[in-house]
């Protein structure tokens, strides 16, 4: 090797080493017993199908269970009309979509549905609900088990954006999961767009949305474009008048 090709390497490797450094913390040096451990958690249990699991415990939890007091209608905030039966809410038809009081940002949600049995309708007209990240990105929640649509309307699609990489679903009157990564958009004082939203999507535990960015809010037959807001918004859930269940719903800032 002639000395111009031992510079180019000799500055490759420096120049990686400078990018992985910078994913590092200079403030701590490798392995040092000083550096504060993570705080402990308890990771709580899996889900069957015949009940829910127990949340992380510094987990929000979002459904307990009983009662929606964690949510209200989502055009004018008054208590939600959803009905809530033995351990699940349901959505009841032509109420309108519902929001939680209290507004999220980056966070892992887990959210857990289980769509109509015996299915009724075809395509986009079978099971159909969705999961609004901040009210405004959707996950698509759509009885997709033998069940044709548009791919990027089928369940656990990034509605309008994004098909899912596989078709995870389970048949109709079984408890599914999405365990779902967000990190919202960021803009600067001016409104400007700063850092595109990001999205993983584990639907049923297999991997379906590998770390998306959305070009901006969802929509039907529309993708508009990103318009500044807060870091925080409220999770929504949608009302497609199809009686979609929901289950143990939990949710933890990033």
């Amino acid at each position: 090797m002639n000395t111009r090709s031992l510079l180019l390497v000799g500055a490759t490797a420096l120049l990686f080493a400078v990018a992985t450094n910078a994913q590092v913390d200079p403030k701590w040096e490798i392995h040092d017993r000083n550096r504060p451990n993570p705080a402990v958690v308890d990771p709580g249990t899996a889900s069957t199908q015949d009940a829910p699991g127990k949340p992380p415990s510094d987990a929000i939890v979002l459904f307990n269970g009983k009662d929606l007091s964690q949510w209200v209608e989502k055009k004018d905030g008054s208590p939600a009309k959803w009905k809530v039966g033995d351990g699940y809410f349901e959505v009841a038809p032509n109420t309108g979509d519902i929001r939680t009081k209290d507004s999220f940002g980056d966070c892992q949600l887990h959210v857990e549905f289980r769509e109509p049995d015996p299915p009724k309708g075809q395509d986009q007209d079978r099971g159909n609900s969705g999961v609004f990240l901040m009210g405004l990105y959707e996950i698509q929640v759509l009885d997709s088990y033998n069940s044709k649509t548009y791919a990027d309307g089928q369940a656990s699609a990034l509605y309008g954006q994004y098909p899912p990489l596989v078709n995870a679903s389970r048949a109709p009157g079984q408890w599914q999961t999405y365990d779902i990564i967000w990190h919202g958009p960021r803009f600067d004082a001016s409104g400007k767009l700063t850092r595109p939203a990001h999205v993983t999507v584990f639907h049923n535990g297999v991997l379906t949305q590998d770390n998306v960015e959305p070009t901006g809010p969802t929509g039907h037959h529309v993708r508009p474009p990103y318009q500044a807001g807060p870091d925080k918004l409220p999770l929504a859930l949608q009302d497609h008048d199809h009686p979609v269940r929901y289950r143990n719903i939990w949710i933890r800032a990033l």
